[in-house]
């Protein structure tokens, strides 16, 4: 049997389970989030919440992947033989593909204004044709799927690399250089003109702002972000070295995923109140107000064609991460070559895509509950799918698991200090799944 493939340095893995994490969430709804919602005081929580819960979480699945070096379903089989926990498996994939699906669609936006900003098309528009030329993209079904399928195409170029020369090295080289174009939009926005007005949007603690909501809001932003519960990190760390600390890995991905959406926000609000432009967050921010912004600042070309460089780059390495999990599956549950799991996967993940890509357009008429089936899609991944392996994953490893397996795995057989054990073990069997629950009650409406 050939060796399994792992991370050759912890660099790469680092990178690799950052890029999991860091996407278009950190970008275009975290720094919003945080200025409507009390600025330094959201932030404050947010920080609590990812302590609390996000990082504990990240190890749990930290935990699950390197203690048995296989895929969710195998690793759950070898840590409770004679159970049926594996079968939570099958959801883990299915959501994988149904955050693909709709997630690629939006990549696939990214570059056409990737292509746009290197023509030079994004320029001397008003605030109006932005919004327009927005919505000639995603009501032309020949321009969005294709869009769509390019992206897909690349994403799955890097995934028949393998793990070393492709997820590892693509990673490696695209998380330092998004770091590096935020530091450098972080400069430009801070030397503009009423620059302050921003950071005091962003920065400025006032709690009377910050109600129940904001609070499920920031706990929500905490876990969304992290792009835990569908097992892209038990995936990954299936492929981690035996000797790396988890407990230093997981508070490393936890830490720089926050050190992203507070400079996204750095980057964004002080050139949004420079410029005398409302706040606001999602789609609309990226594709209708940042370029009207960029035209208007000295090197506009320059400053558009880093910005969408950089958040293809977000969104390219937390697509590869998706993709490995049935890829993963596929190759060591069902015997299949990586080419032919990757055929597999590329063929169900580019027909989900096409008709979320479609559901603009020639299926707007398709709705379910009001909402159309990109729509659908990504309400069914934030608020199920990754919520209910959230919980699943907290409660299996905080409730279920040998003791001795989660010893193991933060001690590396001994050789670490064992002191985050209680904390872990709190974290997961209580203060996690009561926020998850929380944030399911909140984000469907119920509280």
């Amino acid at each position: 049997m050939s060796k399994r493939a792992a991370f050759a340095t912890r660099v790469g893995a680092i990178a690799a389970a950052v890029g999991s994490a860091v996407g278009l969430g950190n970008i275009w709804r975290f720094p919003y989030e945080a200025g409507v919602n009390g600025g330094g005081a959201f932030i404050l929580v947010y920080i609590v919440c990812i302590l609390i819960m996000g990082i504990p979480v990240i190890l749990s699945e930290f935990i699950i992947g390197r203690s048995t070096h296989s895929n969710m379903k195998a690793a759950l089989r070898t840590l409770s033989p004679g159970k049926k926990y594996y079968l939570f498996t099958y959801v883990c994939i299915l959501g994988s593909f149904v955050v693909i699906g709709f997630y690629s669609v939006v990549c696939g936006w990214i570059i056409e204004y990737l292509y746009q900003a290197a023509l030079g098309n994004l320029s001397e528009h008003s605030s109006a044709e932005y919004s327009e030329m927005f919505n000639g993209l995603i009501s032309n079904p020949w321009r969005c799927v294709g869009w769509t399928m390019l992206f897909l195409v690349i994403n799955f170029i890097v995934m028949s690399r393998g793990i070393e020369k492709g997820i590892e090295r693509v990673a490696s080289i695209m998380m330092p250089l998004l770091f590096v174009i935020l530091i450098v939009f972080c400069v430009n926005s801070l030397l503009l003109p009423g620059a302050s007005k921003g950071l005091d949007f962003l920065f400025s603690p006032d709690f009377s702002k910050l109600t129940w909501k904001g609070v499920l809001e920031a706990l929500g932003q905490a876990f969304l972000s992290l792009s835990i519960g569908i097992s892209c990190l038990v995936t990954y760390s299936s492929y981690f070295d035996d000797k790396t600390s988890l407990v230093k890995d997981a508070a490393t991905v936890g830490i720089l995923d926050t050190m992203v959406a507070i400079l996204s926000g750095v980057m964004i609000f002080p050139a949004v109140f420079s410029f005398g432009v409302e706040p606001t967050a999602g789609p609309s921010l990226i594709f209708e107000v940042l370029p009207s912004i960029f035209q208007q600042m000295t090197g506009g070309y320059f400053w558009a064609l880093l910005f969408f460089l950089l958040v293809f780059f977000a969104s390219l390495t937390s697509t590869i991460s998706l993709s490995e999990i049935p890829i993963t599956f596929m190759i060591e549950e069902h015997k299949m070559s990586r080419p032919r799991a990757i055929l597999w996967t590329a063929l169900i993940t580019f027909a989900l895509a096409a008709v979320a890509a479609l559901s603009f357009n020639v299926l707007d008429d398709i709705k379910l509950w009001g909402k159309n089936i990109f729509d659908m899609m990504d309400y069914a991944a934030s608020n199920i799918f990754m919520l209910l392996g959230g919980l699943f994953t907290a409660v299996y490893v905080g409730w279920i698991l040998d003791r001795k397996v989660i010893r193991d795995q933060l001690t590396n057989g001994g050789k670490l200090k064992g002191a985050m054990e209680p904390y872990l073990i709190f974290c997961l069997r209580y203060v996690a799944p009561v926020s998850i629950i929380f944030i399911f009650l909140y984000l469907t409406g119920i509280i």
